[in-house]
């Protein structure tokens, strides 16, 4: 049985992410906060192990280097919830949103066997990716802080502008040394996104600035939307006061 895009399994599959997710927050709400933390933080390290495998399991490691949002976002959340960082697991929340749209828009993956190791090494890590940043706030380990979206938007900015240079130096390592993938074609990366779309949504900002790196700062107003929702009452608050001062 194949995974499938958008199909009876794949609305299947996202059902399930809900659930799991859910089902963690019942399972740990009455926890002490020690026992909360152990339990995500354990969980977090299914991305890590996610990474690993297809380090391994594709035999391009070149192609598989932890660099797409969801691959940092895996590398940092083991340290979030131990640490309980205020900037990280705020950071997180946002970084969340790849994981998200990775279960979403899987039309890359929808060829995967639903009882593979290729999908379970997919699926489960990108629905804790998703879950374990939210139940970070819902289960009051960490609070929402809304000093924390400017150090959001200039880790995120900043991380998709190191990871396009990257992009750049592999990709010309690649040509000039004539690295080539399975089938024998001249490896090209496109960590995070930077170089092309890969996806229906990313083609459209790329239809309408068609230009590698800049097109998705169309997705800036969508970040600050979405980022205007999650800390809404504090930013209702903080309006309040700059009022007051003038």
């Amino acid at each position: 049985m194949l995974w499938g895009s958008f199909g009876i399994v794949h609305f299947f599959t996202l059902i399930l992410s809900v659930v799991i997710i859910i089902g963690l927050y019942f399972l740990l709400k009455d926890c002490s906060e020690k026992v909360k933390t152990l339990v995500l933080g354990v969980s977090s390290f299914s991305g890590i192990a996610a990474i690993v495998f297809n380090l391994i399991a594709w035999g391009s490691p070149i192609e598989y280097l932890p660099l797409h949002l969801c691959s940092l976002n895996a590398l940092i959340l083991p340290i979030a919830v131990f640490t309980k960082n205020k900037v990280l697991s705020n950071l997180l929340l946002l970084w969340a949103l790849g994981a998200l749209l990775a279960l979403v828009i899987n039309t890359a993956q929808a060829d995967f066997k639903i009882f593979s190791w290729t999908f379970v090494m997919y699926y489960f890590p990108h629905t804790l990716e998703l879950g374990i940043p939210i139940l970070l706030f819902l289960l009051k380990i960490v609070k929402l802080d809304v000093n924390c979206i400017l150090w959001t938007l200039v880790i995120t900015v900043a991380s998709y502008t190191a990871i396009h240079f990257i992009n750049l130096a592999v990709n010309t390592y690649c040509i000039k040394n004539n690295i080539v993938d399975y089938v024998g074609n001249i490896i090209q990366v496109n960590y995070m996104y930077s170089m092309r779309p890969e996806n229906p949504v990313l083609q459209l900002f790329y239809n309408i600035i068609p230009c590698p790196y800049w097109y998705m700062f169309l997705s800036v107003p969508i970040i600050v939307l979405y980022l205007g929702c999650i800390y809404m009452k504090d930013v209702i608050q903080l309006v309040k006061r700059i009022k007051k001062k003038f």
